[in-house]
């Protein structure tokens, strides 16, 4: 019996140490932390995107817009962003037989993007279906896209952009735009002819150039007889060529009669490979998903758009969609931060409370949706201007120079935005597996590309040369808010006295551009008639006791306004 009462003993021992074991395993509970943004009806749960789209032209569009909302808050489209980027395009020159290919490849959740996109018309959509409100819806869906995901934007965006320079050459449009705008999207490389659907890239800079692309060296000779719509051969380099694995790209040359626009095909006419040779793929800092390349042309053929010495005129007309689709872009980025950063402050506590309910939280995430809000508001207002373009002399000056302000600005207000976001969240921002670090990154890059700050604050100057009117037309939209806000009216005077003398205007253009940018964010939202945000809006940007960084409304504002009301009507 003692025997046994001793084994009992043992036992229950053993028992208390393997209970004490599991205990002293579980270091903590996990709480106070937040599920992923996931699964969200982007378009129906976003009340300011769902405003611009109504009041410029799009409502017709709803029930399409809700279904693709639903699908770009998905968590499978979702995690294709995450995998684009985790899983960079690779390149090889020659096929294991020593054959060129010139072969950039893709993780196949890149292709799964470029297919949503394509499939849903963010390629042609208003070039197919012209109607009013068309790039308003077409904008609607870009911007969900890129929140998702902005690196397959670019050949999308280019595609989006080629067709009024492909108008100028009725030839070359009548073979290569019915593919062009299909909604096949096809990735194989092989000869346009043989495909259903193509994509375009676009060629601008070459190293010695820069931004001066007068300054470019690549010559192009004529195979036959010169003129437009006629094959030309082309010799000469490309410093940043933007997806290499489209099917054509719009680029410039020297022709005799000046510097020109020729559309390159990746194959011949004749089914053979153009001699157009990527040297390299970059290595970006942002924008990793999408391929951008450094080419060589050896007698690449080419044929000609427009007339020779034609060739920087018929490019920036595609140049300039390609820089409103960086202000939804770059909007986009901001969107997508504001969600993340309130997801995360409704959900978590600091000293007590939800950080949502901390006073100096409330300023920070009201002025960064605000921020948000104006610049989304700003480019469907340009996307309205695009509608109308055609009908409306207003609306046709207004888009030339209201593009390059808000690409200045958008663009340029991006990068600080995303840090400030990130430092919403705190440390886990910086982490990989979310997507705070990809918004970083991508921040810079719109505003780099497609004509950086200096160059687009000199359009605005040029702009206003060639064209008088285009500032009385800026004036005439800033001028219907007139009377409505004091800030807004005093910033106003401040811009009116300042435009009579724009004779330093080159030294002071980005202070003169800032200022119209702000007032032009500021007239739409005061027109769109939403009080508490016009006005949060006019006293954190043009109100004289604002402070310079995100997070200082002025107390007045906050007193008359319930700070988290508005933060509310941002979060998803």
């Amino acid at each position: 019996m003692t025997h046994h009462s001793s084994n009992n003993n043992n036992n229950q021992s053993n028992k208390n140490q393997n209970n004490n074991s599991q205990v002293l395993s579980e270091t903590h509970e996990v709480f106070n932390q937040l599920h992923p943004l996931e699964n969200q009806n982007i378009y129906t749960q976003d009340t300011a995107l769902q405003e611009a789209v109504a009041r410029n032209g799009g409502s017709w569009a709803n029930e399409e817009l809700s279904q693709f909302g639903k699908l770009t808050g998905s968590s499978d489209v979702i995690e294709w962003g995450f995998l684009a980027n985790k899983h960079k395009p690779s390149f090889k020159t020659h096929d294991r037989f020593g054959r060129r290919v010139d072969q950039v490849d893709f993780h196949p959740s890149y292709h799964h993007l470029m297919q949503q996109s394509i499939e849903h018309g963010l390629h042609s959509s208003p070039w197919t279906h012209p109607q009013s409100g068309a790039h308003v819806a077409r904008a609607a869906k870009t911007y969900m896209q890129s929140q998702v995901e902005a690196g397959h934007g670019c050949p999308i965006t280019m595609t989006f952009a080629c067709t009024p320079t492909f108008l100028k050459q009725p030839n070359v449009a009548k073979e290569w735009l019915p593919k062009i705008h299909s909604t096949h999207y096809d990735p194989s490389n092989k000869p346009y002819f043989e495909k259903s659907g193509l994509t375009i890239g676009m060629g601008m800079t070459e190293k010695q150039g820069g931004s001066d692309v007068r300054a470019n060296t690549t010559r192009a000779t004529p195979v036959a007889q010169p003129g437009p719509g006629e094959l030309y051969q082309l010799v000469g380099h490309k410093w940043f060529l933007s997806a290499p694995m489209c099917d054509g790209f719009l680029v410039l040359a020297q022709a005799e009669g000046g510097l020109s626009c020729f559309l390159v095909p990746r194959w011949q006419p004749d089914g053979t490979r153009n001699p157009l040779h990527v040297q390299q793929l970059k290595d970006k800092m942002g924008n990793v998903s999408n391929a951008s390349s450094e080419v060589e042309f050896r007698g690449a053929v080419a044929w000609l758009i427009g007339d020779e010495g034609r060739g920087v005129a018929n490019i920036l007309e595609m140049v300039a969609l390609t820089r409103f689709d960086c202000m939804i872009g770059s909007s986009a980025g901001m969107r997508q931060a504001v969600s993340q950063i309130i997801h995360h402050a409704q959900h978590r506590s600091v000293f007590g409370n939800t950080l949502i309910d901390q006073p100096l939280m409330q300023n920070v995430l009201a002025d960064l949706a605000l921020e948000s809000e104006a610049a989304m508001s700003l480019s469907f207002r340009m996307a309205r201007a695009l509608d109308n373009m055609a009908t409306d002399e207003h609306e046709a000056l207004l888009l030339r120079i209201g593009t390059a302000v808000g690409k200045y600005w958008i663009c340029k207000r991006t990068p600080a935005h995303a840090y400030e976001a990130m430092e919403c969240i705190g440390g886990a921002a910086v982490m990989e597996d979310c997507i705070m670090p990809r918004l970083y990154r991508e921040a810079p890059i719109n505003a780099i590309w497609e004509g950086s700050g200096n160059v687009q604050c000199l359009d605005v100057l040029r702009a206003i040369q060639k064209s008088p009117k285009t500032l009385d037309a800026l004036l005439h939209e800033l001028n219907s808010a007139h009377g409505k806000n004091s800030d807004f009216d005093l910033a106003f005077n401040q811009a009116n006295n300042m435009l009579k003398d724009l004779s330093s205007f080159e030294s002071q253009g980005r202070i003169i551009v800032e200022k119209l940018a702000t007032l032009l964010q500021a007239s739409v939202l005061i027109n769109a008639g939403n009080e508490m945000v016009s006005d949060l809006f006019c006293a954190a940007r043009l109100n004289p006791d604002a402070g310079n960084l995100f997070g200082t409304i002025p107390t007045q504002n906050i007193n008359k306004f319930n700070l988290k009301d508005y933060i509310s009507r941002a979060s998803l």
